[in-house]
C-alpha cells in the first residue's frame, strides 16, 4: 500500500495530491496555478507523490491518482453489452444515482450512506492518510448502470480488512454485471493485501443476502432489531468472505 507519510505533513504537497484527488486528470500546470506553488517546487512534490504510487500520468501527460484496479473490461451476456472498470471523475452523478437508485428499491443502509458520502466530498476516489476508497463501475453506452464501492481503513489493526457494498439497476440485473462487479471488487482488496471482505445488510434484503452468500460470503452475525424500517424494528445480518 502507499505510504501516506508525505500527505500527513501537510501543506503544498497535500494540497497537490487533494486538487488531483478532486479534479484528475489534470494538466500539471493547471494544478500549480491551482495551489499558487512555483514550478521548482511543484514538480518536486508532483516526484514524490509519484515515487510514493499516490498518483500517475495518463499517456497525455495529465496527472490522476494512482489506483491500480486494472484496465476496461468488455463483456455480452443476455443481450447487453457492459463495460467493467475503474470509475472516473466523470462518473460521480452517475455512481450516486445508481446508489440510491438501488437503495430506494430496497433497503441498504450502508450503501445508501455511502451515496450520501461520495456526495459530500464531491470525488469517487479517497487515498490518503486516514481512509482509501475505490469505486469500480458498470456502464451501458458510458451511463452508470451498477457500482461496486471498497473502502480500507489505515488504522493499523483494520488496515486487512475492506468494507464493501455493490449494486445493479433493476433493468440490468441477471446479466452477470452483479457477479463481475463484485469479482473486481474483491480482487482489487486482495491485491491491497486485504484478508477479509465485509458488508452489512438488513435481513429484508434477501436478495442481496442470497447473492453474496451464493459467491461464497457467510453470514457471521445478526444484530437483533438494529435497523427501524418504515416503522418495523429489522435485524441487521453482516457478511464476510476471507481471501486467500
Amino acid at each position: 500500500m502507499p505510504s501516506p507519510t508525505d500527505l500527513e505533513l501537510g501543506g503544498e504537497r497535500s494540497d497537490v495530491y487533494r486538487f488531483v484527488e478532486r479534479n484528475g486528470p489534470v494538466a500539471p500546470a493547471e494544478v500549480a496555478e491551482a495551489i499558487s506553488v512555483d514550478p521548482e517546487r511543484f514538480q518536486h512534490h508532483v516526484s514524490i507523490l509519484k515515487r510514493d504510487d499516490l498518483i500517475e500520468a495518463t499517456e497525455d501527460g495529465k496527472l490522476t491518482v494512482a489506483l491500480h484496479g486494472g484496465e476496461t473490461a468488455e463483456h455480452y451476456e443476455a443481450g447487453v453489452s457492459y463495460e467493467i472498470r475503474p470509475s472516473r471523475p466523470s462518473d460521480l452523478s452517475g455512481v450516486v444515482g445508481t446508489i440510491r437508485d438501488v437503495t430506494s428499491e430496497a433497503p441498504y443502509i450502508i450503501a445508501a450512506g455511502v451515496a450520501e458520502q461520495l456526495a459530500y466530498e464531491d470525488t469517487l476516489v479517497r487515498w490518503g492518510p486516514n481512509r482509501c476508497r475505490v469505486v469500480f463501475v458498470a456502464t451501458v453506452d458510458d451511463d452508470v448502470v451498477g457500482w461496486v464501492h471498497v473502502a480500507m481503513s489505515e488504522v493499523d489493526e483494520l488496515a486487512s480488512t475492506a468494507e464493501l457494498t455493490l449494486g445493479v439497476m433493476e433493468t440490468y440485473r441477471r446479466h452477470g454485471i452483479g457477479s463481475h462487479l463484485l469479482h473486481r471488487g474483491v480482487e482489487w482488496a486482495a491485491s491491497r493485501g486485504c484478508r477479509k471482505v465485509y458488508n452489512s445488510l438488513p435481513a429484508t434484503n434477501e436478495r442481496a443476502i442470497d447473492f453474496l452468500k451464493a459467491a461464497g460470503w457467510t453470514a457471521e452475525a445478526v444484530r437483533a432489531d438494529h435497523y427501524e424500517i418504515r416503522g418495523e424494528l429489522v435485524d441487521e445480518v453482516m457478511l464476510a468472505r476471507q481471501l486467500d
